[in-house]
């Protein structure tokens, strides 16, 4: 398993040079947080779809869980059937075996 990285404030992407104070730097600002804004929410409408596939698989998961231990119960409370062992005797005398020699 990957170790996991420290969850803190997602930070903004930082240019490397400060811009001038214009209307242009201004738009391009408002562009980048709208295009950051865009990603965030179809990164969270993906996990909340991820979310809901794993609730539901737990929700699976728990049910089998139930039902095979009720099937457990029950096996374990009710009486065993009488079986008959096989004595390797018999087991011999009812198989029939054919021999093949090879010689290398």
């Amino acid at each position: 398993m990957r170790p996991r990285l420290y969850q803190g404030q997602i930070r903004p992407k930082v240019s490397t040079l400060p811009r001038q104070k214009t209307e242009a730097a201004a738009y391009l600002d408002i562009y980048k947080l709208v295009n950051e804004r865009k990603r965030l929410q179809q990164e969270l409408e993906m996990l909340e779809q991820r979310r809901d596939r794993i609730q539901q698989r737990l929700t699976t998961i728990e049910s089998q869980v139930a039902q095979l231990e009720e099937t457990a119960r029950s096996l374990k409370d009710s009486i065993p059937l009488e079986t008959n062992p096989i004595k390797r005797d018999q087991a011999i005398a009812t198989a029939s075996f054919n021999t093949l020699f090879l010689e290398y």
